[in-house]
Parts: C-alpha cells; sequence; structure tokens
C-alpha cells in the first residue's frame, strides 16, 4: 500500500465532507475516514466522486496511506470521541505524526491533550475552524495551536485552504491563518471568536426588535435597512444574511423571519466565554447578556404567561423614523465596538495567564474572511495593533475613540427610549453602562468595599495611601481588631 495521502481527515458530516474537498481542490491527496466506513464509501461515490480523495475503512489502512511525519485531523464531536480517537491513534501511529482536532474543544481540553500525546512523543493541534459549511468549502478562518513544532507541517495546507484577504497596509493577499500559540491558544481564539459572534447577532436581533415594534417596520422595509447598512461601517456577514433573511418569503409569500419560534438554541461556546472571563476577572458583559438572552428566550411558556399578567403597553417611538434608523445604527455601532473591545480584553488576560504570545493584529487579519464575524471592522482593529502592538484597550485607539465619541448621543437616545417603551435590550444597555464605566475614573466601589470591611472585616485600601497597603476598621466599636485573610476568586 503506497503511502500517498497528504493528510487525513476523520469525520464525514458536514464540515468534514467539506474540508477534504475544499483541501482536494487546492491539490491535496486526502484520506478520508468515518467510524461508521459505510459513510466513507457513500462519500466517495457521491460529493467526493471525480475526486483524488481516497477513502480508508480502518484506522490502520488510513495511516498506511499516510506520507510521513502524518497528519491525521479529527472533525468529530467535542468532547469523549476526541479523546477516544486519540487512544485509537496512539497504537497506530508514530512519533512525530500530528494529530489535529479540528472542532470546537474547550481549550482546556486542548491543553490537556497537548501534554498527553507530546509525551507520548507525537505531535497535537487544537484548531479552530470557523465560517459554517461554506466556509468549509471555500475557505473557513483557520486559528491552530498547540505544539510549535507541528505547524511547519500543515503550514502548507491550512493557508492554502483558508479565505483570502488583501491585508490594508501591504495591499498583498493573505490567508485568514497564521499559528496562534501554544497549548490550548487556538481554541481559546475560536472561543472568543464565538463569544463575541454571540454578541454581535444579540446587538443585531435588538435592532431589528427596535424596528420592529419602536418603529412598526415590516420586514420589508429592515430589509432595505439592513441592505444599506452592509454598504457603510456595518458591512459584515451577519448584518449580509440578516439582509438576506428579512427578504425570504415562505411557501404562502408571507415573511419566514415571522413564522419562527423566537427560541434560540446554543451549543456552549458562548457560555465557556463567559466562564473563562468569571475565571480571569474580566467583564465581557455584552457577551454574558447575549448568553442569557437566548436562555430568556427558552422559557416561552413562562414568557407568554408573564405577557398576560404584565401586559406591553404603547411601544411606538415617536419622531422621524428616518431619523431614529440612523441613531439605532449608531447605537449598533458602538456597541459593536464594545463587543470587540471586552473580546480583546479577555484574549489579553488568557495571554498573560496561560503564557501564550498572541499576535493580537494577526487575528484581527484571521477574522476578517471566512469566520461568522468577518467584516469591514476588522480592518480597523488590525491597523490599531499594528500602530500599537501593546494597546491595551480598543477603546483607546484613536479611531475607536473618535467613532464612539460619534455615536455616543444616538447610543443614549436609543437605549433609554427602549427602556421606556419596553424593548429589551440587554446587550445594547449593557454595552453602554460598560463604557459609563470604563470611562469613569471613580466608581462606587469605595462604598461596596466598606460595606465588605463592615460585616466581613475584608479590608480597604485607601486614596491617601500607597497601593497594596490595607486597612481595617472597626465600624461599630465592639467588632473585634483582627482582619480577614485576601483572597481573589
Amino acid at each position: 500500500m503506497e503511502a500517498v495521502g497528504d493528510i487525513a481527515v476523520i469525520g464525514l458530516a458536514v464540515m468534514g465532507q467539506n474540508l477534504i474537498l475544499n483541501m482536494n481542490d487546492h491539490g491535496f491527496t486526502v484520506v478520508a475516514y468515518n467510524r461508521t466506513v459505510s459513510k466513507v464509501d457513500d462519500f466517495l461515490a457521491n460529493e467526493a466522486k471525480g475526486t483524488r480523495v481516497i477513502g480508508a475503512h480502518s484506522l490502520q489502512e488510513m495511516a498506511a496511506l499516510l506520507k510521513k511525519p502524518r497528519r491525521v485531523m479529527l472533525m468529530v464531536k467535542a468532547g469523549k470521541p476526541v479523546d477516544e480517537f486519540i487512544e485509537q491513534l496512539l497504537g497506530i501511529l508514530e512519533p512525530g505524526d500530528i494529530i489535529i482536532d479540528g472542532g470546537n474543544s474547550l481549550f482546556e481540553d486542548t491543553i490537556r491533550r497537548t501534554k498527553y500525546v507530546e509525551s507520548k512523543g507525537l505531535l497535537y493541534i487544537g484548531t479552530g475552524v470557523s465560517g459554517g459549511e461554506e466556509g468549509a468549502r471555500r475557505g473557513p478562518s483557520i486559528m491552530p495551536g498547540g505544539s510549535p513544532a507541528a505547524w511547519p507541517h500543515v503550514k502548507p495546507i491550512f493557508q492554502a485552504i483558508a479565505a483570502k484577504v488583501t491585508d490594508p497596509q501591504t495591499g498583498a493577499e493573505e490567508p485568514c491563518c497564521d499559528w496562534v500559540g501554544e497549548g490550548g491558544a487556538g481554541h481559546y481564539v475560536k472561543m472568543t471568536h464565538n463569544g463575541i459572534e454571540y454578541g454581535d447577532m444579540q446587538l443585531i436581533c435588538e435592532a431589528y426588535h427596535i424596528m420592529k415594534d419602536g418603529l412598526g417596520m415590516t420586514p420589508d422595509e429592515m430589509h432595505e435597512v439592513f441592505k444599506e447598512w452592509n454598504e457603510g461601517e456595518l458591512k459584515s456577514y451577519l448584518i449580509e444574511i440578516t439582509r438576506d433573511i428579512l427578504a425570504k418569503k415562505d411557501d404562502d409569500g408571507q415573511p419566514l423571519v415571522d413564522k419562527i419560534l423566537d427560541t434560540a438554541g446554543q451549543k456552549g461556546t458562548g457560555k465557556w466565554t463567559v466562564i473563562s472571563s468569571q475565571e480571569l476577572g474580566i467583564p465581557i458583559t455584552l457577551i454574558a447578556e447575549a448568553v442569557y438572552s437566548r436562555c430568556v428566550s427558552a422559557m416561552k411558556d413562562q414568557r407568554v404567561e408573564a405577557s398576560k399578567v404584565f401586559p406591553p403597553s404603547n411601544s411606538r417611538f415617536a419622531g422621524d423614523r428616518k431619523r431614529w434608523i440612523d441613531d439605532i445604527r449608531k447605537a449598533l455601532y458602538a456597541s459593536k465596538i464594545i463587543s470587540y473591545a471586552q473580546g480583546y480584553m479577555l484574549m489579553r488576560a488568557a495571554a498573560e495567564h496561560y503564557g501564550w504570545n498572541l499576535n493580537y493584529g494577526g487575528i484581527a487579519l484571521m477574522w476578517r474572511g471566512g469566520c461568522i464575524i468577518r467584516s469591514v471592522f476588522l480592518g480597523e482593529i488590525k491597523k490599531a495593533f499594528d500602530k500599537n502592538p501593546n494597546l491595551t484597550n480598543l477603546l483607546l485607539d484613536p479611531f475607536f475613540k473618535k467613532a464612539i465619541k460619534s455615536c455616543t448621543r444616538s447610543w443614549r437616545k436609543v437605549v433609554s427610549m427602549a427602556v421606556r417603551k419596553g424593548i429589551p435590550v440587554p446587550a445594547l444597555s449593557t454595552a453602554l453602562a460598560f463604557f459609563d464605566g470604563f470611562r469613569s475614573a471613580r466608581l462606587p466601589a469605595n462604598l461596596l468595599q466598606a460595606q465588605r470591611d463592615y460585616f466581613g472585616a475584608h479590608t480597604y485600601e485607601r486614596v491617601d495611601a500607597p497601593r497594596g497597603q490595607f486597612f481595617h476598621t472597626n465600624w461599630t466599636g465592639h467588632g473585634g481588631r483582627v482582619a480577614s485573610g485576601t483572597y481573589t476568586v
């Protein structure tokens, strides 16, 4: 059996099949394997007919068909199936061979797996792949991390099949794929991408809700608005598909969007992002609200009952509709900036905590094409980090500072009117609240810390003493002089 395969892909669901076909289109010989081997024959007889894709009916046959070092990519369900395949592959592959996990795995699992596979003499990559079915087929955003020594062996394949964008600085065509970092860095960046995706989607849904209930607009009218927005600073994949969704008609000629039940699902990456932010102490409030908004949407029966107890009042906005639409656009744009600022805050904290050297401008470039959150907006993030690689927060970059200032009045106007009219805007409002907190030189946390010291002797710092020096007050006159120990959760 001749070793002719450049890479093997295990898992022939839609994403796996499309990645294989993408690799084939770029001249690579792919070995396809699936646990249910009948799917291999079915794939070769249909989607892969006429290609150079080779089918394998066992892991042993798959390994024998691969050139060394062998590259094996898992496109299977995250969790236990990944660990099970790793164990099987370790008994078949040889030192120096590479196992790649291309699923939505939790980054902590990738950290563990990288160490484990390296201890066996092999190399491991955990890579985020974003762009859905179409991205996998035509060019996804790929975010690899894990064993640095593995990168040169997969780089030609990954960068060939990835989406391509033009670098705004050099004018060169760049692949939306580059090495992210060691351990779980690749899957962490993909997780953060998905968290920002949650935020973007929720913000767009709130803009839609305001236009629908606040301005009384039809889906066709909103289609025209999103069509216009997709020609400006909001131009993005999510704005584009929202435009198309609003124009789609059901078989009876009525807008399909109005017939879809208002309960949203989620697969967990948004939740993981929020959990990680809590562990690192980073306030990604917008992403958290986006996750919880999906949870609220799932409470359909309770919401219907509550609407009878607390019936809505008139939710229509008074005033010029065209002006309101422009205000909503600005509120959406400002909140989107906050979403990315929070996402980058989280990645910076994670990089420091896990010892990763993340290229923040490079990440923006990787996200500019192929992925779900791709947008022209990301080009400005790339420029910001090119100008200042040590930028601590996007809100401090001149471009974003100017953009926020130009949108603030409309942002406040939209949020306040939505609150007055009873239209829920959790993401738009929490983005504004974060901004106001971030720009405040003094917050009421002095009172909060006094409360903690009062009931738990948790101590406090003073404005007239050096940072790091802690004090305790006997607030009642009959408390003790001993303070509680300090710790961070």
